[in-house]
């Protein structure tokens, strides 16, 4: 911004705003009054809040609540934000306000100045578009905020999260079909038990992933309640008793997402329950890839000094010091990713008690964390399916010789042996650095026989 200011007025006198800044006072004592972060709201929900005023536009003009010219007007500016323009013009910090309130002033003042000078009028002018009475017209702070998070939310789940779980999940199916003739040890308590074969493994985080899905997809229905038409305290006083139903309906048609006015705007209103209840499934998804990214960090550890049996894509050099060191990078992104939204989850518990009496005062907290959480798990679910998944392969050779020497392979030989014996046979393979198989042959076994009752392939079941 230059150092060229114009003066604006409002309720508590007047205030210098930069000359080319299109929001007004009512954004400007905000900026001074709000110096936390440095970090503005999020665009998903800038974008949102745009949706939301321009179909009130068009509602209001369809119930002769507001020139069809300035609701033309209002909505073209509208559309400019909702396609990711003038992101600048909402410099608000996240902190602020616990209704949100500043960042929808912020809001009605870029789109008014928009349509103003669309319409002849000067930036910065509250006429002929006035930012509260034709872009608010009909609503409140208290019912576009709470709609907006639900709205960034839902539209984040649809475009970003749900594609990028998709993707991942068919990526585990791909690589457990491919690697499904490799067996390798079991593991309990890190310790080794008896064989399994990849496909189970790599099959057992697809079904997470699946569930996650499902998951996710919940999460999204629980958003589908919009708290728009309460205005200040949820009697929906000061708007057409159809706005909301068709402020609605206009955003269902644009998002193709099944949006409905809430039942009780006071509950939507007052709480934000279905925020704290969609993020709690994200959650769940999070701990599901942190298990996922876990395992296959360990699976994948060495080359030669850990496990090995698994081989991760080298994405880059992995030490400063040690040459040839390749690192598992992702795994390890996607378990900071994990702990990141669990955190997010603690911070919306939280802010979730902020509901007093007719308000929620802890929206914009909310919705900074829940948008930040589905937009991280898109974005790890992504670049895990593409970066790690994808190229995963076995290295088949460490994979036989490690279950060779397993010594949970005593257990097949309980139906012959029992208990005791068996165990007989593992000590005696563990304190002479032998095979179980080995110490059968010293034993007396015949090869014949000893193949037949450490057959691995039948020890890993049908499932």
């Amino acid at each position: 911004m230059s150092d060229v200011l114009r003066m604006e007025s409002d309720s508590l006198g007047t205030i210098e705003v930069p000359a080319e800044a299109l929001w007004g006072a009512g954004t400007a004592r905000a900026l001074a009054a709000y110096r936390i972060s440095g970090q503005p709201m999020p665009p998903g929900l800038l974008q949102a809040l745009a949706r939301i005023k321009r179909a009130a536009a068009r509602a209001n003009a369809e119930l002769g609540q507001l020139d069809p010219g300035l609701a033309q007007a209002i909505a073209t500016a509208a559309t400019r934000v909702v396609e990711g323009e003038l992101l600048e013009q909402f410099p608000i910090d996240r902190y602020q306000t616990g209704s949100g309130t500043a960042t929808n002033m912020n809001m009605n003042e870029v789109l008014a100045s928009l349509a103003n000078e669309a319409l002849g009028g000067q930036r910065g002018d509250k006429s002929p578009v006035h930012p509260n009475d034709h872009v608010n017209r009909g609503q409140s702070s208290n019912d576009t905020v709470p709609t907006a998070i639900h709205l960034a939310a839902a539209l984040a789940i649809d475009g970003q999260l749900l594609p990028a779980l998709r993707r991942l999940h068919l990526a585990l199916r791909d690589r457990a079909q491919a690697l499904s003739g490799v067996l390798v040890s079991g593991r309990t308590h890190l310790m080794d038990a008896t064989p399994i074969r990849l496909d189970q493994v790599i099959g057992g985080w697809a079904r997470q992933v699946e569930k996650g899905l499902s998951r996710v997809e919940s999460a999204r229905g629980a958003l589908m309640e919009l708290a728009l038409g309460g205005t200040a305290v949820g009697t929906g006083m000061g708007r057409h008793p159809e706005l909301s139903q068709r402020a609605i309906a206009l955003l269902a048609e644009e998002t193709g997402l099944p949006l409905v006015e809430a039942r009780d705007h006071f509950e939507a209103q007052s709480a934000m329950d279905s925020a704290l209840e969609a993020h709690a499934q994200l959650e769940v998804l999070a701990s599901s890839l942190l298990k996922i990214a876990g395992d296959l960090r360990l699976y994948a550890s060495g080359p030669r000094s850990g496990l090995g049996e698994l081989r991760l894509p080298a994405l880059a050099p992995g030490s400063s010091i040690m040459p040839g060191k390749i690192n598992p990078v992702m795994c390890e992104v996607v378990c900071q990713v994990a702990a990141r939204v669990i955190g997010n989850g603690s911070s919306i518990r939280v802010a979730a008690s902020f509901g007093q009496l007719q308000l929620h005062t802890g929206m914009p907290l909310l919705a900074s964390a829940l948008l930040e959480s589905v937009e991280l798990l898109a974005q790890a679910s992504h670049s895990f399916a593409a970066q790690a998944i994808e190229g995963l392969s076995a290295d088949e050779a460490r994979c036989r010789a490690s279950l060779e020497r397993n010594l949970s392979l005593a257990t097949a030989l309980l139906p012959t042996l029992g208990y005791d014996a068996a165990t007989a046979v593992a000590r005696e393979a563990f304190h002479r650095d032998l095979s179980v198989r080995e110490v059968l042959r010293e034993q007396g076994w015949s090869e014949e026989a000893v193949d037949r009752v450490l057959e691995v392939e039948g020890m890993t079941g049908v499932g």
